[in-house]
C-alpha cells in the first residue's frame, strides 16, 4: 500500500487498484532508450480507491484527460532513466493528486459593508461630485 504524504492523515492506496506497465521511453539516453523499457505507465482504478463523492469529483477535475471514461486514471512517468525511479515518480504524482482532491475549499461567507463604510463612501462621492460641479463650462459673455 502507498500512503499519501501531503495529507494530515495518510490515504492508503490499495495495491489491487494499481497496475503498472513499463514502456520504451523517448528522449535522450542513446542505446539505453532503444533497449530498455524505463517509462512507467501507472493505471489506477479510481472506483477501488474508495474516495468520497466530493473527492472523486475533484480528482476527475484535477486529472482532466488522464482519466478515462471507465474511471481509470493513467499516469505516465518518463522523467528518469531507471524503471524504479519512474515507478516512484508515478506513485508520488498519484499520491499528490489524491491529496489535492481531499483539500476542501473554505466556503465564502457573504458580508455586508458596515454603516460607517457606507457613510464614508457616500461622503467621498459627494466631495468628488462637488469638485466636478465646480469645474463647469467656461462661458464667453
Amino acid at each position: 500500500m502507498t500512503s499519501c504524504p501531503a495529507m494530515s492523515e495518510p490515504f492508503a492506496i490499495p495495491e489491487d487498484a494499481l497496475s503498472e506497465k513499463f514502456l520504451a521511453a523517448t528522449g535522450p539516453g542513446g542505446q539505453n532508450v532503444n533497449k530498455v523499457a524505463t517509462a512507467c505507465q501507472l493505471r489506477v482504478d479510481v472506483f477501488r480507491l474508495g474516495l468520497s463523492p466530493l473527492a472523486y469529483e475533484k480528482l476527475k477535475e484535477i486529472a482532466g484527460s488522464r482519466m478515462t471514461s471507465g474511471g481509470e486514471l493513467i499516469i505516465t512517468a518518463r522523467r528518469f532513466r531507471t524503471q524504479e525511479a519512474n515507478r516512484e515518480d508515478a506513485r508520488a504524482r498519484l499520491a499528490e493528486m489524491i491529496a489535492q482532491a481531499h483539500v476542501v475549499q473554505a466556503k465564502r461567507r457573504a458580508t455586508k459593508p458596515s454603516r460607517a463604510s457606507k457613510a464614508r463612501r457616500v461622503d467621498a462621492k459627494k466631495s468628488r461630485s462637488a469638485v466636478k460641479q465646480a469645474r463647469g463650462k467656461v462661458r464667453l459673455d
